[in-house]
């Protein structure tokens, strides 16, 4: 799925020193990983987006894989050896991912790779591993194309697929009353691997139980300006909106909503709402009641480690649990589920590793992960809401912080 960090959550100097320690020089290890004898660092190569459109999230991922770090190599590292990021920056850009993969792989003889952000870059990248036949485990590459391809390399360290996750917002709406249930949607949806497939599952479900579709459009990821969209949403008056966003175009979609007075009874997006501080930061947090999205982590949920990890981050990072983004947790989860395979094989040889990874149930801070053979796990997402001028979760019951707010209150 994944999403969401801004370097406002740390102080100025903790960010600097960050892109430091993940600037770290390559240095010689076999790419085919060992059993363990070796005396030198385990180096893993990952490729992140620390610049271009992912770059707020990419940068959250990056301080889940270091805290990750800091903490193996505090208990020993990996059988005995300590654990070395090599962090390459894609840009945001699928091309320079597959170079960064090749060169980690080719070049610096890497004993392991770790996922990028988002399924964009997540596919291409997982491709070049299994050439060189190496695992990959990712945590924010959960689009449908990603699993498609059944790469026998590739391991999501999440419980859910990105269509899997955002059918908690169907069942929510079918849970409620038949007088509260809408009757009309729109779908403003971004063309991107991860959101468009999450709104157009949605899309079916309601279609298939008499939801009527008024409006559908798909854009292209250049789109900066979605006030014409939004112009189109607002003129077929659907009672809810399904937004197959990511973070920026979803922030300008609601900004063109506030602009155009624009107010849906419902108001679900793929992404763009669960990032805690650069959502609120781009819409006025004024304007965030009533918005839902769905995720797999929250700084409250009640997930093995959970307490353990939100102190630890907040320790070592600064800033509050309300701004922890998760994708740092599912990084962090890529590095527990790595650290587990290794620990099963008591390998670091990487067809040792998938073989192992495929075989077993992983405990990450996610929840239990047991992916299929092509990669893909069989879990859910909880449904978040803006309540209060923060996110909580408020569907299914279980798990709920709060009541839902509804119908989407007006624009301040």
């Amino acid at each position: 799925m994944t999403r969401k960090f801004s370097f406002q959550r740390v102080p100025f100097i903790v960010a600097v020193s960050l892109l430091t320690a993940l600037g770290l020089a390559a240095c010689a290890s076999s790419g085919s990983g060992s059993s363990g004898g070796g005396k030198g660092p385990v180096t893993i190569g990952i490729s992140l987006s620390l610049s271009g459109d992912f770059s707020n999230t990419g940068k959250a991922g990056a301080l889940g894989y270091q805290l990750w770090a800091s903490q193996v190599n505090a208990s020993g590292g990996l059988l005995g050896r300590k654990v070395k990021l090599m962090v390459a920056d894609d840009a945001s850009n699928p091309n320079q991912a597959v170079t960064n993969y090749q060169n980690f792989i080719t070049r610096d003889h890497v004993t392991l790779v770790a996922g990028p952000y988002s399924s964009l870059l997540t596919l291409p990248s997982a491709k070049v591993a299994d050439r060189y036949g190496y695992a990959f485990v990712e945590g924010a590459g959960n689009g449908p194309s990603v699993f498609q391809a059944c790469l026998p390399n590739l391991f999501l360290a999440d419980p859910a697929t990105s269509t899997q996750g955002g059918m908690v917002w169907a069942r929510f709406i079918s849970s409620l009353p038949a007088s509260q249930r809408p009757k009309t949607a729109a779908y403003p949806d971004l063309n991107d691997p991860f959101a468009l497939p999450e709104a157009n599952a949605l899309q079916q479900s309601f279609q298939a139980h008499g939801v009527r579709t008024v409006y559908k459009t798909v854009y292209p990821s250049e789109t900066t300006d979605l006030t014409p969209v939004i112009e189109h949403v607002a003129s077929s008056k659907p009672q809810m909106v399904v937004s197959g966003s990511q973070d920026s175009d979803g922030w300008a979609q609601v900004k063109a909503m506030i602009q155009l007075k624009f107010n849906p009874q419902y108001l679900f997006m793929t992404n763009g709402p669960e990032n805690p501080v650069d959502f609120p930061n781009n819409v006025g947090r004024a304007n965030t009641t009533g918005i839902f999205t769905s995720d797999i982590w929250t700084p409250t949920a009640k997930l093995p480690g959970n307490a353990a990890y939100v102190a630890a981050y907040l320790k070592k990072f600064g800033g509050t649990a309300q701004q922890i983004d998760s994708t740092s947790a599912e990084t962090y989860s890529v590095g527990q589920m790595i650290q587990q395979a290794v620990s099963k094989a008591h390998s670091l040889d990487n067809a040792t590793l998938i073989k192992t990874l495929h075989a077993g149930t992983f405990t990450t801070l996610l929840g239990t992960i047991h992916d299929n053979r092509c990669g893909a796990p069989s879990g859910t997402q909880f449904l978040e809401e803006w309540i209060g001028g923060k996110l909580q979760v408020v569907y299914p019951p279980a798990v709920a912080e709060h009541a839902p707010v509804i119908p989407k209150p007006t624009w301040p």
